[in-house]
């Protein structure tokens, strides 16, 4: 079923101001549910003939900002999808996190499912997570899941039809039932960068040595760069309390969304070797020991996950705040945000498409949404 609608009129414009050096508790964002929504705290084979799929190269920069202005319903009918990764035809691999199973989905919103990754092991928030495919290997797919008392990154070849062995790259990231991170990206400089949560130890993201509350940088083999901000360290940002959310602009800076408590959401431009404050501060606090967000939400109208960059904008997807936020930064800051897609429900992650259109997958089946006829669903979203 596809359905098609204006998004010029959806569009709401917010203005967002409030700064915050909150302690307030942790009750919000990906925490356990309740009877009100919580903010939200995957060369011819000689063998037998498959072709293997590519992932897709860069877009050729185009100038923005650009905002949403049509939606069509490509897919319905997702058990708790959580990640895309696009493949240079158009079509995409699609993971859901509670039966540990990635699906193929084509543009024409065609679902078949891949195969099950073995040994995920998670509850609440935790499964399989995050996938992406690495642009130098373009058959190798890396996957972030929940194994039982850690998550790890793993890798897999897929030819088309189906997965090889799965081998796992880097392990030893705290889980937990709640902020287990899990989105995974490759950088322009070819290194995967690897999300992960305070896995409900909020100290640990204040040291520089745990994996946990931080994003990592490692090789696509699982080693630790030679040139990373801190020495035999994985870690590349640290002091951070759950960011899903990982995107790269034209100039190659890494921006990330994530999870406050119970004040305020943020996103930030991340520093190599930079301390983002979490537990100590909340949001824009103005202490000089720590980086500040470069815009902070209300956790109601955000809690933010999957996060995209295109044409001098940034699309952050809400889980809580049920609306994809556009944030220009044609000047390299971010400038007013914009909501859209406000009827849609929770909105898990949003990634651009070789098109040059946004497909956003919505997660009212995860247990924290109201489920509707035909979720969850694969939104394709067209840009001018």
């Amino acid at each position: 079923m596809k359905s098609s609608r204006s998004l010029v009129a959806m569009a709401a414009v917010v203005l967002l101001v409030a700064a915050c050096n909150g302690d307030g508790n942790d009750d919000g964002n990906e925490d356990p549910p309740s009877p009100e929504p919580t903010n939200d705290t995957a060369e011819p084979d000689e063998t037998n003939g498959h072709t293997p799929v590519t992932p897709s190269p860069p877009a050729t920069p185009v100038s923005g900002p650009v905002e949403p202005t049509d939606v069509d319903e490509i897919v319905t009918g997702l058990d708790a999808p959580w990640s895309i990764a696009f493949l240079s035809d158009g079509e995409a691999l699609v993971s859901q996190r509670d039966d540990a199973t990635i699906v193929h989905v084509t543009d024409t919103g065609e679902v078949t499912e891949v195969g099950e990754v073995p040994d995920v092991e998670g509850a609440e928030e935790g499964g399989l997570l995050g996938i992406a495919f690495d642009p130098e290997s373009p058959d190798t797919l890396y996957v972030y899941a929940t194994m039982g008392d850690e998550n790890t990154v793993s890798r897999t070849t897929y030819n088309g039809d189906g997965f090889g062995e799965f081998e796992t790259v880097f392990d030893g990231i705290p889980a937990h039932p709640y902020h287990n991170g899990g989105r995974i990206a490759f950088g322009p400089d070819g290194m995967l960068y690897v999300s992960t949560g305070d896995a409900g130890n909020e100290p640990s993201s204040q040291d520089p040595d745990s994996p946990a509350g931080a994003i990592l940088r490692i090789t696509p083999d699982g080693e630790i760069p030679d040139d990373n901000p801190i020495d035999d360290s994985p870690v590349y940002a640290y002091g951070l309390r759950n960011v899903q959310g990982l995107a790269f602009d034209d100039d190659e800076r890494l921006w990330s969304s994530e999870f406050g408590p119970a004040t305020v959401d943020e996103l930030n431009l991340i520093e190599a070797g930079g301390n983002y404050g979490w537990p100590e501060v909340e949001g824009i606090a103005g202490d000089e020991r720590f980086i500040d967000p470069e815009h902070e939400w209300p956790v109601e109208e955000a809690s933010p996950s999957g996060l995209a960059y295109h044409a001098d904008t940034l699309f952050m997807a809400s889980l809580r705040g049920e609306r994809l936020w556009q944030i220009p930064i044609p000047d390299g800051e971010a400038g007013e945000p914009q909501a859209f897609l406000d009827d849609y429900g929770r909105l898990r992650d949003v990634v651009g498409a070789p098109d040059g259109t946004l497909w956003v997958l919505t997660n009212n089946t995860d247990g924290r949404g109201d489920p509707r006829e035909g979720d969850d669903r694969i939104l394709r979203v067209t840009l001018g």
